[in-house]
């Protein structure tokens, strides 16, 4: 049986060819336009003699030329390894040498640290292609198109590198039909029609952009309103000018369109909106619902997971739920000894189904240790209530014991973004010799707004039992994060 994942873009350019697949500033890309360039770029890929299986690296912001890379490289055969145009050389390096890749296609802004790890691997460029490099260009401009290449439904269609953020960074193998049913899951639920107009403001080369926005939008056949990087007058004129229907986002995001001025820019097209990545806390999804009139939906999903497992529905949310299970995917959540628990216990969150990574990438340890008769370990305390819907407490790795207790950082953090100065809140745990850990929580300030640590220390010791308020808040312009909005609590820990 033969199934390749850009199947569903050939499809798409049949039934909608002249209908804009991308909507730019600078112009828009139809679906017959990349279905025909991304033909000639794999053609163009086996003329420099990579075979089926073979692993091409892309290190590119959101532009056009990612779509043609990333459809040339599918109907190729090969295995794409999107990479953050934010990575360092080093960071490059051990990317290239892990996924084994064989050829590279890099932006101008990413090439100064690109070549200092390429080493043997060619470099084409998008934009100015300096001596010893080539230009993108030339891989689709020798035309020819031998057509789709045959994959297996499991074959790896992309290999993605975890975030890194409590480590080296793994590359999870994603399947040609994990990512093909993920993608159809994720259209059912946000009710994505053909007319529709998705926001495609988050980053392609992370999980969440390539297969819920990506995919998503070309196995419906609609239009992306792409912004290469998020600004909140970016994203404004995108929707007004484009009339964005569908946004989906991280937490940050809509915290900043949130405090933002539209001016006299049209945002009525809204008509729904998905948020992932990070949890949302309650406050600032009712702020965002009251301000722009339509729900947020919030799932769960990791890079192991192709983007999404888990999913609230349009007329069935929990606010702060990851709302239940999508078709085809099963959770669980058990103690340390394996057992499961039930509704209102607190305990590791397991996954199984369709949307489960085959493995990282040469790491058999690793998977053995992830992957356990068939159910993916996350690595996040979770809870059920009675009626099914899951409840993300916090990372495993995030939790703090203070004295013999556990204290959840995600509980105390709500009670931080409840204070009318709080715009955002991180609580870690410090090493403390007489409890072991101590309760510390780093917060920025809403704009304009001002608090003192002693008067947010007095808020959350009125609302949390004695072990779990923090002694200690340290207030920030703003908390670090990657380049996907995910909040960098390795970073606070280290201070």
């Amino acid at each position: 049986m033969s199934f390749n994942l850009a199947t569903m873009l050939t499809e798409s350019a049949r039934t909608h060819p002249d209908r804009p697949v991308a909507r730019t500033a600078h112009g828009d890309l139809g679906y017959a336009e990349l279905d025909a360039l991304s033909g000639r770029l794999a053609a163009g890929l086996r003329r420099e003699g990579l075979a089926p299986g073979a692993r091409v690296a892309v290190q590119l912001p959101n532009l056009p030329q990612f779509l043609v890379a990333y459809f040339g490289i599918l109907k190729a055969g090969l295995v794409m390894v999107p990479m953050n145009p934010l990575l360092t050389a080093d960071e490059i390096a051990h990317q290239l040498a892990d996924s084994g890749a064989s050829l590279m296609v890099v932006w101008e802004g990413c090439l100064e640290q690109a070549a200092k790890a390429a080493g043997d691997v060619p470099l084409f460029v998008v934009g100015n292609a300096p001596e010893g490099t080539r230009p993108f260009d030339e891989l689709y401009d020798g035309g020819g198109d031998t057509g789709t290449a045959p994959t297996g439904p499991g074959d790896t269609a992309v290999l993605i590198y975890t975030s890194g953020t409590t480590g080296r960074p793994k590359g999870a193998e994603l399947g040609h039909f994990q990512l093909y049913m993920n993608c159809t899951v994720s259209s059912e639920l946000f009710g994505v029609e053909d007319d529709d107009v998705v926001m495609a403001v988050l980053p392609f080369f992370h999980v969440f952009g390539l297969s819920g926005v990506v995919n998503t939008a070309v196995r419906r056949g609609t239009t992306m309103s792409v912004v290469p990087r998020f600004t909140v007058p970016d994203v404004l004129d995108a929707i007004h000018r484009h009339r964005v229907s569908v946004f989906l986002g991280v937490p940050a995001m809509f915290h900043a369109l949130t405090e933002a001025d539209e001016g006299d820019r049209d945002l009525s097209s809204l008509r729904v909106a998905g948020s992932g990545g990070a949890a949302m806390s309650e406050a600032l999804l009712t702020r965002f619902e009251d301000r722009f009139g339509i729900v947020v939906l919030e799932g769960y999903g990791m890079t192991e997971t192709a983007s999404t497992a888990t999913m609230n529905r349009p007329g069935e949310r929990r606010p702060l739920s990851i709302g239940k299970p999508v078709w085809g995917v099963e959770t669980r959540v058990v103690n340390a000894a394996g057992e499961e628990l039930p509704p209102g216990q607190v305990g590791e969150l397991l996954v199984r189904g369709h949307c489960v990574t085959r493995g990282y990438h040469g790491n058999p340890a690793a998977t053995a240790e992830a992957i356990r008769d068939g159910w993916l370990h996350t690595g996040d305390l979770a809870r059920t209530d009675d009626d099914g819907f899951l409840y993300i407490v916090d990372r495993m790795k995030d939790l703090v014991i203070r004295g013999g207790y556990n204290v959840y950082p995600r509980e105390v953090e709500e009670v931080l973004h409840a204070h009318p100065a709080v715009a955002e809140a991180a609580v870690v745990g410090r090493p403390d010799e007489r409890l072991g850990e101590e309760v510390a929580a780093y917060v920025a300030l809403r704009p304009g707004a001002a608090a003192t640590p002693e008067e947010l220390i007095a808020h959350s010791r009125g609302h949390l039992a004695a072990y779990k308020y923090p002694r200690e808040v340290v207030i920030l312009p703003e908390l670090p994060r990657n380049a996907t909005g995910k909040l960098l609590k390795r970073e606070l820990r280290d201070r």
